[in-house]
């Protein structure tokens, strides 16, 4: 099974590290940035994975001790360059976010190194979020030229409050994994060599807790934040629209040179 899920979801690995627990390693681009092919897969797999038998808990990492940097130049090209790639990956996007909220059993992330755009999407989205100390999160939309969409107007919020939100996001603030974990962003953050360690050991607990109550449990916390999915989807839209604007233009050409953007 897990030989086949490989086959049909190229850059992901799957791995038994403990009965019951599903480790998931993607591999992307430099700092594990997602090319459209990695996109697609993390979006996607979620539905097949509730097919996997023995599955109590699931521990998702990037390899080489990096999480994710987010979308990949290509997969920003590729959506500029047609209308159909834009709406793909809008709807992946969505599903980035919706399938490990909506998937029955516990979700822990281990966040090493970076996780900026849709790969802290992808982090924050777990259900718990184990992160190095030293870390570096950032939502990185704004400094792209685009609205604040993926997970931050859903899940920002209501982790750390408004305040807080709309200092980070709006002026594209980084956050340390010890910050993250101070304001309420993250569950927990650990020296950045025990990341691994801590995480395999929380979806270990989870793993040999009773199935049905943590799937329940979970599902009702989750109801918060489908209570404001409408918010989610309105920031979302917003966030694809710019992808035709003159700002992304000054953001991704800033990103390449490595340099400040000078927005118009």
């Amino acid at each position: 099974m897990l030989s086949a899920l490989e086959a049909r979801y190229p850059g992901l690995a799957f791995a038994w590290p403990r009965p019951g627990v599903l480790e998931i390693t993607f591999r992307g681009e430099k700092l594990n940035a997602m090319p459209p092919a990695l996109h697609r897969a993390l979006a996607r797999v979620w539905w097949d994975l509730e097919a996997v038998e023995g599955v109590r808990a699931v521990l998702l990492r990037g390899e080489g001790g990096v999480f994710s940097a987010g979308g990949s130049f290509a997969l920003v090209e590729e959506m500029r360059a047609s209308h159909e790639a834009l709406m793909r990956v809008f709807w992946e996007a969505r599903d980035l976010v919706l399938g490990p909220l909506n998937f029955p059993r516990p979700v822990v992330a281990a966040v090493e190194g970076v996780a900026v755009g849709a790969g802290l999407a992808l982090a924050l989205a777990a259900d718990i979020a184990v992160v190095g100390k030293g870390a570096r999160l950032l939502d990185g939309h704004l400094r792209l030229g685009v609205a604040a969409g993926d997970h931050a107007v859903l899940l920002w919020p209501l982790l750390v409050g408004m305040a807080k939100a709309k200092y980070h996001l709006l002026l594209n603030e980084p956050l340390t994994g010890e910050e993250a974990e101070r304001l309420g962003l993250v569950a927990l953050a650990v020296e950045d060599e025990k990341v691994y360690e801590k995480a395999l050991e929380v979806a270990e607990r989870l793993a040999q807790g009773p199935k049905e109550a943590l799937s329940h449990t979970k599902h009702a916390l989750n109801h918060w934040y489908r209570s404001f999915l409408p918010h989610f989807e309105v920031s979302l839209a917003l966030e694809f629209l710019g992808f035709s604007g003159k700002e992304l233009e000054e953001g991704l050409k800033a990103l390449k040179e490595k340099r400040p953007p000078e927005f118009p």
